[in-house]
């Protein structure tokens, strides 16, 4: 019912970050790419790599099979239209999650990703690693909000934030 305000107030009070209406989402596509290590970047790329090659070899045409004569049955892959991928980062950052949720969501041809993750504490921005993830795997909106906030923003919609059809990731006592 408060949407974004609810969304920015709950972040204030348990990711200690004020935000703006303006900050609160943001578009990947429209930032720069941020500057990591080289051998930050060189890790993160072969992740990349890797995740992709191993998706990639799960995509199956499309399965027909006549089970009788005229009768004939399908199985038809379809991507989720719209998905939220939430990718912790209290207390530690994890762009491994941001991969490993966004890689088969790029390969399945999801036409819209919204990745959540708390804002930086010190900065109130998204943490430049998963930035970088999120770039590589086509995310459209970054929403910078962390725990159950963030998964009713996505799963209902909020003035900023996309409404979603599935939300994954790795859960725990806070967000499942």
């Amino acid at each position: 019912e408060r949407g974004d305000d609810a969304v920015l107030e709950y972040t204030a009070k348990f990711d200690k970050v004020e935000l703006s209406h303006q900050s609160l989402v943001l578009t990947p596509a429209e930032l720069p790419w941020p500057e990591l290590a080289p051998a930050t970047k060189a890790a993160i790329d072969t992740a990349f790599d890797n995740l992709s090659k191993f998706h990639s070899a799960q995509i199956r045409d499309t399965l027909k099979v006549e089970t009788m004569p005229g009768i004939e049955c399908s199985r038809i892959a379809r991507p989720i239209e719209r998905v939220g991928l939430y990718v912790p980062g209290g207390t530690a950052v994890l762009p491994s999650t941001a991969l490993m949720l966004g890689v088969p969501a790029k390969l399945a041809g999801c036409t819209e990703i919204v990745l959540s993750t708390p804002p930086r504490p010190d900065t109130g921005a998204v943490c430049p690693e998963v930035l970088y993830c999120a770039k590589k795997c086509g995310v459209t909106s970054i929403l910078l909000a962390g725990g159950a906030q963030a998964v009713a923003a996505m799963a209902y919609g909020t003035q900023r934030v996309p409404k979603v059809d599935k939300i994954c990731g790795p859960g725990n006592q806070f967000v499942t």
